[in-house]
């Protein structure tokens, strides 16, 4: 052992790698799905805790812990078979972007194209502008019964 006692400690030349990341402190996943309940149902199923919000493009799942996103990610897009999901990460004030398809995540995406597009009610949940409880027309996936959320599937399923 040396004299100062740090045999073995390197210090890297770099210390940016030595603050670790924030968790996200808002995560939504963007879906298809065009019925929220029928969203917040699946959702509840996978054992997701969400908030799901109604939008144009689809329903938009705000997960109520945002640090579990990659996981939420990966169960909704898996329920959804091959239909895309694509996860939202904000992050020390950074959005990040990145597309899921049957449980895996596929690749990053640059966050500004996926916004371009996107309903001013997704940028409100992102910029945590508007909570997801109160925008009109939210479902959540918390506390449905199994039960009822087989019911709400059943009714949304196609050629009924």
């Amino acid at each position: 052992m040396s004299e100062d006692g740090l045999d073995g400690l390197e210090v890297p030349d770099d210390l940016s790698g030595l603050s670790a990341a924030q968790p996200p402190s808002v995560t939504v996943v963007v879906t298809q799905v065009a019925v929220a309940d029928a969203l917040a149902a699946a959702c509840s199923l996978a054992h997701v805790d969400v908030d799901v919000v109604p939008s144009p493009v689809g329903a938009l799942a705000v997960l109520r812990d945002p640090a579990t996103g990659g996981a939420a990610a990966g169960a909704v897009s898996k329920l959804l078979r091959q239909v895309p999901v694509v996860l939202l990460e904000r992050r020390e004030g950074k959005i990040s972007a990145s597309q899921w398809v049957g449980g895996a995540q596929q690749k990053e995406l640059p966050a500004g194209l996926v916004l371009s597009g996107a309903p001013p009610v997704l940028e409100d949940l992102l910029l945590g502008d508007v909570p997801a409880g109160e925008i009109e027309g939210v479902v959540t996936s918390v506390g449905l019964s199994r039960w009822k959320a087989m019911r709400l599937l059943a009714a949304h399923r196609p050629g009924r």
